[in-house]
């Protein structure tokens, strides 16, 4: 059974931490102070403010910063700064066994998914395709906080995730599944295939997103997915928005959706407001929801965080 992380409540600590490409201070730096206007108290990773190269210091190093907010009992909230590249670099440096015995809020998106899908898988634990530090800023919509404090501030025991009410959701193959949802950005996901800690889909309902990729390329990491068993084992699919992706060869991303994923058969729903997308529905990664595609509905079907 999925663990479930304590809720967040006012004036808790909030741990920083930069898992993979850098971020400048200045950002870093404003991003906190609007924690702390919300009423929040911040611990920083050691590295949090590293830089070599596109990455955040070493594997090890980032590592370490997340072990170290799993073990501050002061911590109730791990925030990474970015996503970026090297996320997947720290997985082998984590110990599972203490993250399971030791759970807590983790949230992003990104390549911050590959990180979040193996706690879920590795250690049972439930997180939050959400916001990022990067997030909390003036210029982020209402939409994203409220579904960032819908997922990890209330004891609700359901939550349906619907867009804002001008973007539709629009399912395209017919069904009814209910099983644990899993996924984020596809990139990252294909990265990792044939490691140990590549995603499992047997029995789950999938969500993709992607950003900045033209359409051809799209299709390449789709397919590479497809011949590694994701689409056969999984029981629903949920596609997000692809941002930023240019048409290839006259093909846009609805067309690859009708002509590659439509074919398929399983319960599809597009268009679901996420990741990197202007407004970002929180996906609890690891959680039970059912996908109802005839009623054109995506609902949590339990609470995501427990009392503390």
């Amino acid at each position: 059974m999925a663990i479930k992380p304590s809720i967040l409540q006012p004036g808790d600590t909030v741990g920083i931490v930069t898992l993979g490409s850098p971020l400048s201070a200045d950002v870093i730096n404003n991003r906190i102070q609007t924690l702390k206007e919300l009423g929040f108290e911040v611990v920083l990773g050691e590295h949090v403010y590293a830089a070599d190269g596109f990455l955040a210091g070493t594997d090890q190093e980032r590592a370490s910063d997340l072990m170290t907010m799993f073990s501050d009992d002061r911590v109730k909230l791990i925030l990474p700064t970015r996503g970026g590249v090297g996320v997947a670099g720290i997985l082998p440096y984590l110990d599972y066994s203490f993250i399971q015995e030791h759970p807590k809020l983790i949230s992003g998106y990104s390549d911050i998914t590959v990180l979040l899908n193996v706690l879920a898988q590795y250690a049972d634990l439930i997180t939050f395709q959400s916001l990022m530090l990067i997030d909390f800023s003036l210029s982020t919509p209402s939409y994203n906080y409220d579904q960032f404090f819908e997922a990890t501030s209330v004891l609700t025991s359901q939550r349906q995730i619907e867009n804002p009410p001008w973007i539709p959701q629009v399912s395209r193959v017919s069904g009814n599944v209910t099983g644990p949802i899993v996924g984020g950005n596809i990139t990252s996901f294909v990265d990792i295939l044939g490691t140990p800690y590549e995603i499992d889909t047997s029995g789950k309902i999938l969500l993709l997103e992607e950003t900045h990729e033209p359409i051809n390329t799209v299709y390449r990491y789709l397919n590479a997915l497809k011949l590694a068993g994701k689409f056969q084992d999984c029981i629903g699919i949920v596609m997000g928005e692809c941002t930023e992706c240019p048409a290839s060869y006259g093909v846009t991303y609805e067309d690859l959706i009708n002509d590659f994923l439509v074919p398929l058969g399983k319960p599809l729903m597009t268009n679901v407001a996420t990741a990197h997308g202007t407004y970002k529905a929180a996906i609890p990664i690891g959680a039970t929801v059912n996908l109802d595609t005839m009623n054109n509905t995506l609902t949590v079907m339990e609470s995501t965080v427990r009392s503390p």
